[in-house]
């Protein structure tokens, strides 16, 4: 290294350099001064005057980087002037009063060992082998599990199939089918880890928050530190992904997915599960995709609020008609454009109209639970838009007008019911919010819709809903909506697709798993009557999406059409009572979780919230 003669490295009185081994001719002594540098030093009062940092700062930023990832991993250099000098000059930079040296300014190149090649690629390496063994392991699994079918048995097996109706006992029965198949046990308690999961996902979001807040710190830093912690930063942007799709809510049961596909190529091989799934039928799944879809559509979304805006007219526009106008148009409107696309388009009315308004925060929960409750009622009068319904309305033969005649009328009453009970609880409040509300929110799109426009996206709807049963006629309809949506694309805006691949994603998953639980949920439903399958379907929808529990019901054979209504009435009922409870219901937290403080909706206050509402509507489709 480069040692002034006052033993000081980099620096002396005098700016001399006398390095051990360098030559003369390789490091001369010169103060490092530029004019300019001086000239600003003048212009600055009390300001020494010392070398110039322009490039001297990206210098010691350079060396510091090289010479710190490749310690240990190099070979050692022989003696360079150069290599020494430079090392001497990102060291003097600390002194601000040090003259440093002038050193040539080709700096000598890195030569990586073999060694330190393999060292640094043996992490990918291992995980060429680790996916080598798994192959092989799958490809020994599945010729030898298929090649021994169980005689004409398919899996999983139906109820029937246990031949077991002489075991008087529940607990008999099951512990009985789990000895003839140990694949029950296992896939039972891979769905109900999925189930704890799904409370899990705030604690998920919390971790990805916080690795995204470490990535972005990284990415702010200067090039070349950023380059030096190259290897960190990635590991920290795929722990943030990866935390953050773990906390999506939708991708629970997906996740899950994984080691039941496992356990089935375990237990029966690998022909057995690709037959499973392969034949899984997933024509909801698709059908809700393409309508949310649509339903998000401009043209579909200006229509909807220009019909609640016309109610809100009615009373000149005061935040007391628009929240009525809110909490019981556009839930309603969910049996048409869907419950995921209503809850969008409430849940940004509310926020603009009423939130900004900073209502108390009782208030607040109130409105969050009110409107919770109400999306779910507010999809029963059609067969297609509530996402219980559509798990079920095919395999129950359930149509429109059924929907109408047993829910849908029910669903009506209880919705006015709750909103005219809490208008007089908070109406002394709702007074008093201001009429303009004060808010910083971006101005709303506000470009002009043809009425043709809107005309053919509600045609690509009745396609939709007329072929809902029939995935490739919906996939065939939807390619041909997405090109008219390029082609008007100046009356468009970008059409909402993540939303509705997930909760697509997880109604799929859902029938994946719900097919290996019918072993124990069949000989549970049947012990049930009406009344106490009504308020076990709403207890356990608080704890596990409402569609799952339909869904679960439809596996049932010879379900009596009581317990058909109870089950999906208790699914509708308890659908506002916890984010997990209905599809649309992540969607509309992630629109109004910021009008509830730094803390976000907590899960107490939405249940509290939602309570009064929810025995509202169970009253209303016991009584009623």
């Amino acid at each position: 290294m480069c040692v002034s003669a006052s033993g000081r490295v980099g620096g002396s009185a005098r700016g001399e350099c006398a390095p051990f081994g360098v030559p003369q001719g390789d490091c001369e002594s010169s103060p490092i001064r530029s004019a300019g540098n001086r000239e600003r030093n003048a212009a600055h009062r009390g300001r020494t005057d010392r070398p110039s940092r322009d490039y001297g700062v990206v210098l010691a930023a350079q060396m510091r980087s090289i010479l710190s990832s490749r310690a240990g991993r190099t070979r050692r250099f022989k003696s360079d002037p150069a290599m020494i000098c430079w090392a001497t000059v990102t060291t003097s930079l600390r002194d601000q009063d040090a003259h440093t040296p002038t050193c040539p300014t080709k700096l000598p190149e890195f030569r990586t060992t073999r060694r330190s090649r393999s060292h640094r690629s043996s992490p990918t390496k291992l995980w060429y082998i680790l996916f080598l063994i798994l192959s092989f392991l799958l490809i020994g699994v599945a010729p030898t599990q298929a090649a021994e079918p169980a005689g004409d048995q398919k899996f999983p097996l139906s109820s029937d199939r246990y031949q077991d109706e002489s075991i008087p006992t529940l607990s008999g029965k099951l512990l009985a089918r789990i000895q003839q198949e140990p694949f029950n046990a296992v896939a039972t308690i891979i769905f109900f880890i999925a189930i704890v999961h799904t409370f899990l996902v705030s604690r998920f979001q919390r971790l990805a928050h916080e690795y995204d807040i470490r990535a972005r710190a990284i990415e702010a830093l200067e090039p070349l530190e950023r380059e030096r912690r190259d290897r960190e930063w990635d590991r920290l942007l795929f722990r943030a992904q990866f935390f953050h799709f773990m906390g999506e809510i939708e991708a629970v049961f997906g996740i899950w997915l994984i080691p039941l596909m496992i356990a089935i190529i375990f237990f029966h091989g690998w022909s057995a599960m690709v037959n499973y799934v392969g034949h899984v039928n997933i024509a909801e799944a698709a059908f809700v995709v393409v309508i949310m879809s649509m339903a998000s559509s401009l043209p579909v979304l200006r229509l909807a609020e220009n019909a609640v805006a016309r109610i809100a007219a009615l009373g000149r526009g005061s935040p007391v008609m628009w929240w009525l106008s809110i909490l019981t148009i556009g839930p309603l409107l969910g049996s048409f454009i869907t419950e995921p696309a209503a809850m969008t388009i409430s849940a940004l009315l509310l926020r603009h109209r009423f939130y900004s308004l900073h209502p108390s925060i009782h208030l607040k929960y109130a409105t969050l639970g009110l409107l919770f409750v109400n999306v779910s009622l507010g999809g029963t009068l059609s067969h297609f838009a509530a996402p219980p319904v559509v798990m079920v309305a095919k395999h129950w033969n359930w149509d429109f007008f059924f929907m109408l005649q047993n829910f849908g009328w029910k669903a009506v009453i209880a919705i006015l019911v709750s909103n005219f009970l809490f208008f007089l609880l908070f109406r002394k409040e709702l007074k008093k919010l201001a009429i303009e509300p004060k808010t910083d929110e971006p101005t709303q799109d506000q470009r002009e819709v043809p009425w043709t426009i809107t005309l053919i996206h509600l045609l690509f709807l009745t396609w939709t809903v007329v072929n809902a049963h029939y995935p490739v006629l919906i996939v065939f309809g939807f390619l041909f909506f997405l090109a008219f949506v390029t082609a008007t694309r100046r009356r468009q805006h970008q059409i909402a697709l993540r939303q509705s691949l997930l909760v697509g994603f997880f109604l799929g998953s859902l029938v994946i798993h719900g097919g290996c639980q019918e072993w124990w949920i069949v000989p549970v439903l049947k012990q049930l009557t009406e009344l106490p399958m009504m308020i076990g379907a709403t207890i356990l929808t608080a704890f596990n999406d409402n569609a799952a529990i339909t869904y679960l019901a439809s596996l049932v054979p010879n379900f009596s059409d009581s317990l058909k209504y109870a089950v999906m009435a208790g699914a509708i009922t308890g659908g506002g009572l916890t984010v997990i409870a209905n599809a649309p219901n992540p969607a509309g937290i992630s629109i109004l979780s910021s009008r509830f403080g730094e803390g976000g909706i907590a899960p107490l206050g939405l249940f509290l919230g939602a309570l009064v509402p929810t025995l509202i509507a169970g009253a209303a489709f016991m009584l009623l």
